[in-house]
């Protein structure tokens, strides 16, 4: 099994309050491969998704947001 650790940030358009961001970090850190996931107070629309790249896709993180009916993109890449 190859573990490797990679991140990527997600920049949320919607303004979410806690409780909403709260979920969707429950969300990411249920798919397979995600390490944790970093949303901070100060930065509500940032979003670090640390994840095994050989486990996980990054367009998969990106979809996992907006089938929630979210806007996002991918920061960085």
């Amino acid at each position: 099994m190859n573990l490797k650790k990679t991140d990527i940030t997600l920049h949320v358009d919607e303004t979410l309050d806690a409780q909403r961001r709260a979920e969707l970090r429950r969300s990411l850190c249920t798919l397979p491969g995600v390490f944790d996931v970093v949303n901070r107070d100060e930065t509500p629309h940032l979003m670090v998704v640390e994840y095994n790249p050989y486990s996980l896709k990054s367009d998969e993180i990106l979809r996992t947001v907006t089938r929630r009916g979210l806007h996002a993109e991918l920061i960085g890449l």
